[in-house]
């Protein structure tokens, strides 16, 4: 099965990470935290900046919020660095048989429910904001960036 692309967990783990670190939180410093390469961390620093979300300092870098934790939401970050063709999360296949009853009509049926359920997606994502995210953190961590 395939799964849907981790640049959502990373872009979460980022923006927390962001969010709790004393630290500058250079792309070096977060793909430290996340073990992985820091052109993907600069990939998605980017796709977050232009969503509005971060911002970086010129010079010695790091990347800061450009909003407070209580106003991102976990649908802000998924729509900010996912990539979904034409809003669609779920993709349908191409060209099934019209002479076949069901390849006639699977589309038109199914489509209903897969739509559906990413709606419901959504609707969950937009239930818990970063700030909720970084509390429990905190808690686990026993630290929060003032």
């Amino acid at each position: 099965m395939k799964k849907i692309s981790s640049r959502f967990s990373i872009a979460v783990h980022t923006l927390s990470l962001i969010a709790l670190s004393p630290e500058l939180c250079t792309s070096d410093f977060i793909a430290g935290s996340v073990k992985t390469n820091p052109v993907v961390i600069r990939r998605i620093i980017g796709q977050l900046k232009k969503a509005g979300l971060i911002n970086v300092r010129a010079g010695a870098g790091g990347a800061y919020l450009l909003k407070g934790l209580e106003e991102i939401t976990l649908l802000d970050v998924y729509r900010a660095v996912e990539v979904v063709e034409k809003g669609d999360l779920f993709n349908f296949h191409e060209h099934p048989n019209p002479k076949c009853p069901v390849g006639a009509n699977i589309e038109s049926v199914f489509r209903m429910k897969m739509l559906q359920a990413q709606y419901a997606l959504e609707h969950e994502l937009a239930q818990v904001t970063l700030k909720q995210l970084v509390e429990e953190l905190s808690e686990k961590t026993g630290s929060l960036k003032s």
